[in-house]
């Protein structure tokens, strides 16, 4: 359901929760401040398009989402895709890159897909967030020490550069990043600072003593962009011709699937702060309408940011006026305080993003989760990791996710047992049930799992080499909960191999779903009197009293 609509049957404005929404609006646009320039900064675009698209995309995704306190904006998950795009194919790539992510976010909302996102494994998203972590560590050394820019197209050539030029870094820079990154961890552990966010201590106090001491060498966001302009520029929808569509789909794509992830991830870190319950699919509905709309206003990619969110739990929101008076904030800090920000220290920023990066890596959960979870699982999230720094974001989330689908086929088809129910076993079934013992020259087998084509091997190696042949099988289906089509194909030539050497096979027990699968692949007739399936066991015996061994049939 709409977050708006929601939130208003749930009586959410009603004049006394108007207070508390605005506090905690509030401080979550002053939050999202720095953060919003600093990711802006980090994805090669200007500082001012950060804050247009917290405003824009804060305020749609609060009126328009699935979720009652979800607070969206530029993330850190997005700066090592967007940062590519923008080097590849300039700021209007970016704009038209995020708006087509917009339409694919609403396509995947519309299809009912929210519920799918969710099953992304945890080794995959661990794997390439602590990779993303540290792309954005590694690439704000620059800002922070005040290093030429390094050379190389990929992470290990930039690395070394990095690595090579630290001995001439600049050092007011380096001592006023230091600073701010103190601040930002420390600040708000002090007296009468509690309640005040650590980047936005971080910022204000670099601000002020570069605005005091006025250090040579030390870039600020006036000297390298040439400040933030007053108020929101006009709307206008970036230029594309049908080449560049189909050339960025990729990339939209990747951030779509970004984009999907984090924002429901974010919502459920908010259902469980907050006792609410978010409809996924309006979620992912809102993050398309918010990421069409931003890139029309200079804004750029955005989604659920968990942090941001939490801030808006923490301080009293407790549905979308929180998130509506965010980007209020945001808009009347442009309006009113836009000159001041230039002269803001590139490396303050860079600071906070130090932080943010450290949080995205979860460092204590990713080491524990190496330490402690299965190998396979070990794989998949060194695997990812190692991708998404040394490769590809893109290529790493598709490996992870395949290598993961893999296994979990891997471990299904080790679950499926199929087994020779022993005598004892079936005079008692049969005892049981007021049926007779079975006659000789029957064998009785059951599938245990469900039968797909990860498990078939299985099947085709019991059922075949059966060393002595019977006159009938007897196949007991009443713990398959599914069958595929590579399953019924199985299946097929199983019976077609068995019925040549002279064994009569007779099925049973199957579920509705699986017996009408197997009426339709032929393998079964639909009338009541097919001999090759009986309801349960004790018919099936009936069954084969009844019926001619088919050697005899033949002769």
């Amino acid at each position: 359901m709409i977050a708006v609509v929601d939130a208003a049957r749930s009586g959410l404005f009603r004049r006394e929760q108007w207070l508390p929404n605005i506090i905690a609006g509030v401080v979550v646009g002053v939050v999202a401040l720095p953060l919003a320039m600093a990711f802006a900064i980090a994805s090669g675009v200007k500082p001012e398009q950060g804050i247009y698209t917290a405003i824009i995309a804060g305020a749609i995704v609060s009126a328009f989402g699935g979720s009652r306190v979800q607070i969206a904006g530029p993330t850190g998950a997005f700066v090592v895709i967007l940062a590519g795009v923008t080097a590849r194919y300039g700021v209007e790539g970016l704009l038209l890159a995020s708006l087509m992510a917009g339409v694919i976010l609403i396509a995947m909302g519309a299809a009912k897909l929210g519920g799918v996102i969710r099953y992304i494994p945890a080794p995959v998203i661990a794997g390439f967030t602590a990779g993303i972590g540290v792309i954005i560590w590694v690439g704000q050394w620059k800002e922070f020490f005040g290093l030429p820019a390094p050379q190389g197209a990929h992470f290990h050539l930039k690395l070394w550069h990095l690595l090579q030029s630290l001995p001439s870094a600049h050092p007011a820079t380096s001592a006023l990043a230091i600073l701010s990154l103190a601040a930002c961890i420390f600040g708000p552990r002090l007296p009468g600072l509690g309640r005040v966010p650590g980047p936005l201590i971080a910022m204000v106090l670099a601000t002020v003593l570069h605005a005091m001491f006025s250090f040579e060498g030390v870039e600020t966001i006036g000297s390298a962009f040439g400040g933030i302009p007053k108020g929101l520029p006009m709307p206008h929808l970036p230029l594309f011709s049908f080449a560049q569509l189909e050339t960025l789909l990729p990339s939209a794509f990747a951030i779509a699937m970004l984009g999907a992830i984090e924002s429901l991830l974010s919502a459920v870190v908010a259902d469980g702060m907050s006792g609410t319950r978010h409809d996924s699919n309006q979620e992912l509905i809102g993050q398309g309408i918010a990421n069409v709309i931003a890139p029309l206003f200079g804004g750029f990619a955005a989604t659920g940011a968990i942090a941001r969110t939490a801030t808006n739990v923490r301080n009293g929101g407790t549905g979308p006026l929180a998130g509506l008076f965010h980007a209020v904030t945001l808009a009347a800090i442009v309006l009113l305080l836009a000159p001041l920000a230039a002269r803001i220290p590139l490396c303050a920023l860079s600071a906070i993003l130090f932080v943010v990066a450290w949080n995205m890596s979860d460092v204590r959960h990713f080491i524990r989760m190496a330490r402690t979870a299965p190998k396979a699982d070990t794989v998949i999230l060194l695997t990812t990791f190692l991708l998404t720094v040394f490769t590809d974001l893109v290529v790493a989330v598709n490996v992870g996710v395949v290598l993961a689908i893999v296994q979990f086929l891997r471990r299904m088809a080790a679950s499926v047992e199929v087994l020779r129910v022993d005598d004892r076993t079936l005079a008692s079934e049969l005892g049981e049930a007021g049926g007779h013992n079975l006659p000789s020259g029957i064998q009785v087998f059951s599938i245990d799992g469900p039968l797909f084509f990860g498990a078939v091997e299985s099947l085709e190696k019991v059922l075949r080499q059966t060393h002595s042949d019977p006159q009938y099988l007897v196949i007991r289906l009443g713990r398959v909960p599914f069958i595929d089509a590579t399953g019924l194909q199985a299946l097929e030539g199983t019976v077609g191999a068995l019925e040549q050497r002279g064994v009569r096979v007779v099925f049973c027990e199957a579920s509705g779903r699986v017996l009408g699968k197997l009426i339709r692949a032929g393998i079964v007739g639909q009338h009541a009197g097919d001999r090759r399936y009986s309801r349960d066991l004790a018919h099936a015996a009936a069954s084969c009293r009844q019926a001619q061994p088919l050697a005899q049939a033949a002769a």
